[in-house]
């Protein structure tokens, strides 16, 4: 039996009473957050728009430093000049002004949900997207937070892998594709 458990615009999640899963079907838009080459300081030369990774003082999607000033990345990172993009799901092995602590959008298929969501699975949860649109259907993650009022976000590589169009600015599709989110097993 899936029970509502909330309702994010016209969008109504569901969750399942015996394995605690969440299911929704709504469109994708594109989430380039963690590629090295998301933003820039230079807007238009990211693969974003750098107004969706926040303004000065309030910078929710780059890394920054105490000052809150965004990271730069330098000659021996992957895309020198680029600011550093975070998610929500970070790998502590590697120091935050560097790409790699990040989940890259352009390589991992993942999905973003809002924040405040009730029921939420814990980052890092195995997720599968289905394209209604074509049939085709991914594993993915979940890696990033995002907007309470917004849902149905995946990265460039979840949408490649469904045949959406995966630009970041102009890329996603309306409707049409439908998400699985499973709760994270248990650590062994």
């Amino acid at each position: 039996m899936m029970i509502p458990i909330a309702q994010i615009g016209p969008t109504i999640v569901r969750r399942s009473n015996t394995c605690n899963v969440l299911i929704f079907e709504c469109g994708m838009s594109i989430n380039g957050d963690g590629s090295p080459r998301a933003y820039h300081p230079d807007s238009k030369s990211g693969l974003d728009a750098l107004a969706n990774a926040g303004r000065p003082g309030h910078w929710w999607g780059l890394a920054c430093d105490e000052k809150g000033e965004p990271f730069v990345q330098g000659p021996n990172d992957p895309a020198p000049g680029f600011f550093v993009s975070t998610t929500s799901l970070q790998n502590p092995g590697y120091e935050v002004n560097d790409p790699r602590r990040y989940i890259d959008s352009e390589t991992v298929p993942f999905i973003v949900l809002p924040i405040g969501l009730n029921h939420v699975p814990l980052l890092g949860a195995p997720a599968r997207v289905i394209n209604l649109r074509n049939g085709k259907t991914c594993s993915a993650i979940f890696a990033d937070f995002g907007p309470r009022d917004k849902i149905g976000e995946g990265s460039i590589a979840l949408a490649e892998a469904l045949g959406i169009p995966s630009d970041p600015r102009t890329g996603g599709v309306p409707d049409g594709i439908v998400y699985l989110v499973f709760p994270k097993p248990e650590a062994a």
